[in-house]
């Protein structure tokens, strides 16, 4: 998977050559053409922080922060990103355990395990992997989670503080969208911003960062008038849609579902759709929502891949669970 952004960002100062190829957003501000940034640099910048974080807080006496991974059946992506996030948890000094489940375990076997998680002083945060077998309701388990060990942000609690623009913990791929667009300085305060998908941990919380006031206590606010589409949104509706955002956040799992035609020159894309595909070799692939062959020949757009920096907030979530 390619780690890197294509994208336009505003100047104030352009010489000749520059303004030869900029072009003038929704408020008025030049942005010139493609630079790349590379997103799996962010992700270890954010762990390299993390890292400094953790070792100066164990330098002064303290336990290093700890981690507990839950994981049920034997779903192959699951154990995968699982594997990856014990390793980038470890790397950084937090101290993280896989507890794997077969798919035959119950849902209340499940969320009595969750409970003594709970009860144990020295874990600080705790993940479930999902999906979780059909047998077991998520919404239940992860209400299980004590919101204040909560490193995923699904708890009912946590997810209310978010909308209610409070601190709290925040989904990890929601808040990747966020700081990916602050770190690489991409202005939002009343740009039009479109999130294709409504899902509950990622559509949802990064339409509600992204439309929130700044200035309110979470400071995740950016400003931005928001609309969300979805399954239900006409085609013609969610190009017209496209078509007049300055921010795209795209999240439905549709492969090649956002093509080049659908944006104007300059727009933010950021491609959060993981999709497992079959190529014509039969070799499987991860892929996202975006065409992104036609995005490289569409010389005025800007494609963010970003998983990385996703796990690397995740364990940023269980840094700030430990105080």
């Amino acid at each position: 998977m390619r780690h890197r952004i294509w994208l336009r960002t505003v100047s104030t100062v352009l010489n000749p050559k520059m303004r030869s190829h900029t072009y003038i957003d929704t408020l008025g501000s030049a942005r010139i053409m493609a630079r790349v940034l590379d997103g799996k640099a962010l992700a270890k910048e954010i762990k390299a922080e993390l890292k400094i974080k953790i070792h100066n807080w164990v330098s002064s006496g303290q336990r290093a922060p700890s981690l507990r991974c839950i994981i049920v059946g034997e779903d192959p992506a699951s154990h995968t990103y699982v594997k990856n996030k014990i390793a980038a948890a470890i790397e950084i000094g937090i101290e993280a355990q896989t507890l794997k489940y077969d798919e035959n375990l119950t849902e209340e076997a499940l969320i009595t395990a969750i409970e003594l998680l709970n009860e144990d002083t020295t874990v600080d945060g705790i993940l479930v992997q999902l999906p979780l077998p059909n047998n077991i309701d998520e919404r239940r388990v992860c209400n299980a989670v004590a919101p204040e060990k909560d490193v995923d942000g699904f708890h009912i609690t946590n997810v209310g503080q978010l909308c209610l623009d409070m601190p709290t913990i925040v989904p990890a791929t929601a808040l990747a969208v966020i700081e990916m667009l602050k770190r690489f300085k991409i202005e939002t305060f009343g740009r039009n911003a479109v999130v294709v998908g409504r899902s509950k941990n990622v559509g949802l919380p990064i339409a509600m960062m992204l439309h929130s006031d700044k200035n309110h206590d979470s400071g995740l606010g950016m400003d931005a008038t928001v609309t969300v589409c979805h399954r239900y949104t006409p085609p013609e509706l969610l190009q017209q849609h496209c078509r007049n955002a300055d921010i795209i956040v795209t999240a439905t799992g549709v492969p090649n579902l956002i093509k080049a035609d659908m944006i104007k020159p300059g727009a933010t894309v950021i491609d959060v759709g993981i999709t497992r595909i079959t190529d014509e070799q039969g070799k499987t692939k991860l892929v996202g929502d975006v065409d992104y062959d036609g995005f490289v020949a569409f010389d005025a757009s800007v494609v963010v891949v970003f998983v990385v920096v996703a796990v690397a907030l995740i364990l940023r979530g269980t840094d700030y669970t430990s105080g």
